[in-house]
């Protein structure tokens, strides 16, 4: 009887001891030495439950994967909240790092950005930059204004050469387009035949500058002009 009892006791033992590995292996050091913020952590797979609010990243090492508990993920990944469990999810081939599995936020080496994709070459109607590997949309400009007003140092009366200014918009283009399109402008020279306020006119011909009163005129030789001498009396 004793021994059937004693063999009885040890299996009790071993049950009731399950339970408290269980916990070390849930609060265990992980692969990485690193168990912060994991609600559920084992040796060999690291995190596979994270607090609220983390998202869990699975990391694989050849055939094997370690989870970690991150605040933020890292570039090449985005994170997906879920009822359960919120996970960083590999972004796309072409991406460097993105948004969501359909919209990336800049691309890998040799491709370039639009609307969210990375594409190998710039479709028809952009130009592709080079500086920030997107592709930006070629600028439509429209027709050409009205010239500005006939200046001269500023002002627009006087009598002197001046400059008339127009300029060239970006016609069909969005605001953020638009913002980068590059303004068209010309001038060219003008008159400025306009007195300004307080100045008599500079067209006008001063006919009367040549004008002396009759008495300072100078006589001809024939003596036009001279007063004649009084008649002898009688």
């Amino acid at each position: 009887m004793r021994a059937p009892l004693c063999l009885l006791l040890l299996v009790a033992h071993a049950v009731d001891m399950l339970p408290l590995n269980r916990r070390k292996k849930q609060v265990g050091t992980g692969l990485g030495g690193n168990c912060t913020g994991c609600v559920i952590c084992s040796e060999e797979n690291g995190c596979s439950t994270c607090q609220q609010r983390l998202f869990l990243f699975i990391r694989r090492e050849g055939i094997r994967q370690y989870g970690k508990c991150v605040h933020d993920c890292p570039p090449g990944y985005f994170g997906v909240r879920g009822q359960e469990v919120n996970r960083c999810r590999k972004c796309g081939a072409t991406c460097e790092s993105c948004f969501s599995q359909d919209f990336c936020i800049q691309c890998k080496r040799r491709f370039y950005l639009y609307k969210g994709k990375c594409l190998p070459t710039c479709p028809p109607g952009t130009a592709a930059q080079q500086s920030t590997r997107e592709c930006q949309e070629e600028c439509e400009l429209g027709p050409w204004g009205s010239w500005s007003p006939c200046t001269h140092n500023g002002k627009t009366c006087g009598s002197a050469w001046g400059l008339e200014t127009r300029v060239r918009e970006a016609g069909r283009a969005g605001r953020e387009e638009a913002a980068t399109c590059q303004v068209l402008s010309e001038s060219r020279q003008c008159p400025i035949r306009r007195p300004c306020p307080g100045e008599s006119n500079p067209n006008q011909k001063k006919s009367g500058r040549d004008r002396r009163p009759r008495k300072d005129r100078k006589l001809d030789g024939r003596g036009e002009g001279r007063p004649r001498p009084p008649s002898p009396q009688p």
